[in-house]
Order: C-alpha cells, then structure tokens, then sequence
C-alpha cells in the first residue's frame, strides 16, 4: 500500500469533538490539537460552532458540525432548523444522520426528501450523510449510497460512531461502487491509526472522522523521518 504525506493525509480528516461529556476546557484542549496538526476541519456538537469558529480563526481549519445526531430520527423540520442555525454560527459543512428506520423500512422516496431538504438549507455547503452502517445489511448499504445521491449530497459516510461499530474496509468499498465519481465516501468509526487511514483511503474513502488525528498525522511524521509508527490510539467514539 502506498505511502501519503502528513500533509496530504491531514487534508483528509474532520477531527470529530462530538463526545456528549467532553466540557469547555476538554473541547478547547481537541480544538487545540485540529489546529496543531491542520486537519482539513474539525465536526463539533451543535452548542459548540460559534465557540470553535472564534477559538480556530485563522487556523485555516474548516468548523462543521452534526445534523440530527446520533439517531436520525428527528424530523425532517428539525434537521433543516439545525442547518440553519449552524449557517448563522458558522458551520461550513453539515454531516446529517439519514433516518435510519425510513432507510431500513424501504421508504426510499421519504429518505431522498430528507437528504434534500438538508442539502437545500446547507445552500451549496457540504453536506455528508451517515448512513450508520453497522446498523445495515449491505442491500441497505448500497441502496442508501445510491439515495443520498439522489438527494444531491456531496458525500456518503459510514458511522456516527455511536452504534456500536464503524467503517470497514469491505462497507466502504460498497459505497463507493454505489455512488458516482461527483459523491466523495468518508470513513469514520474506528479510524484509528496511519494504517487505518491508508486503508480506508485504498478503499475509496476522501475523507476520514477521527478523533485520533495527533496519533495518526504523528504517525505519519515518524514514517516520513524513517522511525516505526507506535501504533493505534483508543478512537471508539468516533
């Protein structure tokens, strides 16, 4: 497998800063280590976009946030109020959880309203949409790759990494062969270490949700100066 750069792999990541307990100083302390490293952006919760927006000016590093996290299951008037309110904080890019049950149920036309209704308010910035594979069999996979096309989002990705599992290499692939070359596949849920990252990339994946990032970006460091990489980093959230 080839080899990337710091810096072309911290382009791929969203430092993720979603855990429901972290306090003021503990978000501060990951806000602090997205800009360190230069991650592409950071995804925060709802209630923290206007404090990282400030806290990261002129980091260079993107603010995105959740929309009808972790479950999906808030209606489609609620998740378009989340945009909004995101875009008025500051919010660059939206990663919305489909409803899952609506996917699971075969109510394919209610799940592409849903997707475009998000896209709609997002007003031409990224939305992602987690399709929460661990809850899906691969039919479902597929067919939820193909729908969050049709609902005219930018990408597919795996896992909100509160259900019990993440991304896989096989379930990553299937999202790719399930999505033309205009939607982008990101991996979260498990992205744990350099290894973990090149995989995921191999596979298909653009971008990487990971609240790992200073342990896979310094693996990458040791890499590039000839040293071993220490291994993987206690990532379950996300």
């Amino acid at each position: 497998m080839p080899t990337i750069s710091e810096r072309d792999l911290a382009a791929t990541i969203d430092h993720a800063i979603l855990k429901p307990e972290l306090t003021r100083s503990a978000v501060d302390a990951e806000l602090d280590i997205a800009a360190e490293w230069k991650v592409f952006s950071v995804c925060v919760r709802p209630s923290d976009i206007a404090h990282a927006v400030d806290r990261l000016d002129g980091s260079g590093v993107a603010v995105g946030t959740v929309i009808g996290f972790p479950h999906g299951t808030t209606s489609t008037a609620a998740k378009v109020a989340e945009v909004g309110q995101g875009l008025a904080d500051g919010a660059t890019e939206f990663d919305m959880v489909v409803n899952i049950g609506a996917l699971r149920s075969g109510f394919d036309d209610a799940v592409v309203d849903d997707i475009r209704a998000v896209v709609d308010a997002a007003a031409g910035h990224v939305v992602k949409v987690i399709l929460e594979t661990s809850l899906l069999d691969d039919e479902q996979i597929a067919r939820g790759s193909r729908l969050t096309e049709a609902g005219g989002a930018a990408f597919v990705k795996t896992s909100t990494g509160f259900a019990g599992g993440g991304a896989t290499i096989p379930h990553v692939r299937l999202m790719r062969e399930n999505v033309g070359p205009a939607v982008q596949v990101k991996a979260s849920g498990g992205v744990r270490s350099y290894d973990d990252a090149l995989a995921m990339i191999d596979a298909g994946a653009t971008r990487l949700g990971t609240s790992g990032s200073a342990t896979i970006l310094g693996e990458a460091r040791r890499i590039a100066a000839g040293e071993e990489a220490t291994g993987a980093v206690d990532d379950t959230s996300y």
